[in-house]
């Protein structure tokens, strides 16, 4: 995992010289503990919560464990004993100088039964999602930036095939997966799903039926990309809503999935409100729904989810990687106009993209983008309407819609 420099490993160090406390948040097996221990140097304390006489020393006498003489001191696993957290706070208040902890967790603490304390005014949340595609080319994630420049022809691409695109969103970016053959990578996939349902998911929550939880992960795989419907979702499962809707919390603090919300900055009275879910990871939706390049190929809906799962992971990751506050939403409406993906920069400025699985373009395709130009996008503010496909070419098709290939995310 080390030979990927991770690009949260410049912001992680900023953070550490402003704020007296930062945690870096994400899935297991995401990278979190390589990003930590890069900081670890002759002035740090490194110590993870996996070990189990560290963990019963935690619980057992927090105020005690958090004490150090070095400048950092690294803990990882924090969801493992958030006792930690009051005594934390102790520390950094009785002495305000920054960059004192830097902690791992792989859920949210927030969401642990008991937890009260937020660390609010003294702790940064830096995101670490699985490897993008940039990262594994330790290339610079400026996708964004020149889009919100208005210079598409800046972007860099790679001259590659759809069949290529599929099979990259069907590896997905946990960096042990990386080198896999397919059979070893959803057999690692299915047993990454198990630990955490077996072990870590008991922290958050009791789940008193594992099998309905497991059969949970396959409906919500196959769900990614949709507007969340609970009641559909839980259909068939024999759930009751309410322990739906709290099995998808769970899922959701353990970073496996994410909520997308609609953009409704409009006074348009029949925008959608739903937020749309999406995987954490196409490769390990991919996995869990046993999807295989020969047996997809010509498969337009489950390849469309795939290749539009993956294109919001990666989209994800480079707004995770920017000091810029860059905002997520999709836009669907009773019309049935869609956007994929509408992406909101701190000036209000907007992106509005849509994704093609498609070697092609043509102009019926930014339908819905030259519509939302027209009616929705904000006085005084620019929009830009993008089209990304599985094809080689940025091209322009005119009043600032452009037609750029997928593989300028990586």
């Amino acid at each position: 995992m080390s030979q990927y420099p991770r690009w949260q490993t410049p912001i992680v160090t900023s953070a550490l010289k402003t704020r007296r406390v930062v945690i870096i948040a994400g899935a297991r097996q995401c990278g979190k503990t390589t990003v930590s221990k890069s900081f670890e140097m002759s002035d740090t304390e490194y110590r993870t919560l996996d070990d189990k006489l560290l963990l019963q020393a935690a619980k057992t006498d927090p105020g005690e464990f958090v004490k150090h003489q070095s400048r950092c001191m690294i803990i990882d696993e924090i969801q493992k004993a958030p006792e930690l957290l009051p005594a934390i706070k102790k520390a950094v208040d009785d002495d305000n100088r920054p960059g004192q902890f830097l902690l791992t967790g792989s859920s949210n603490i927030q969401a642990l039964p008991g937890v009260t304390e937020s660390l609010a005014g003294r702790i940064r949340t830096v995101s670490l999602r699985p490897l993008s595609q940039g990262e594994l080319r330790n290339h610079q994630p400026n996708f964004l930036e020149h889009l919100f420049l208005q210079h598409p022809n800046k972007l860099k691409t790679e001259q590659v095939t759809r069949d290529e695109i599929i099979e990259i969103a069907l590896c997905g970016g946990y960096p042990e997966v990386i080198p896999f053959s397919q059979r070893d990578r959803q057999l690692w996939h299915q047993n990454y799903i198990d630990a955490l349902l077996e072990r870590d998911l008991k922290d958050i929550i009791h789940i008193r039926r594992l099998d309905a939880m497991s059969q949970l992960m396959h409906v919500i795989s196959a769900w990614s990309t949709k507007p969340i419907d609970i009641s559909a979702i839980g259909s068939g499962l024999s759930l009751q809503r309410h322990t739906v809707e709290s099995y998808f919390n769970a899922l959701e603090a353990l970073y496996l999935i994410d909520r997308i919300p609609a953009y409704g900055k409009t006074d348009y009275a029949r925008v959608g409100k739903q937020s749309k879910l999406i995987m954490n990871d196409s490769g390990l939706m991919s996995s869990i729904l046993r999807l295989r390049l020969d047996d997809i190929r010509f498969d337009a809906d489950r390849i469309g989810k795939l290749i539009e799962t993956h294109v919001g992971n990666e989209l994800q990751k480079h707004i995770n990687a920017t000091e810029e506050q860059y905002v997520l939403y999709h836009y669907k409406d009773r019309e049935k106009r869609e956007i994929d993906f509408v992406i909101e920069n701190e000036a209000g400025d907007l992106l509005g993209i849509e994704v093609k699985a498609s070697t092609s373009v043509d102009l019926a395709d930014f339908k819905h983008l030259r519509w939302f130009k027209e009616n929705l996008k904000p006085a005084r503010k620019n929009f830009m309407g993008i089209v990304l496909y599985a094809g080689n070419h940025i091209s322009s098709l005119g009043d600032g819609m452009w037609a750029i290939p997928i593989t300028a995310l990586y």
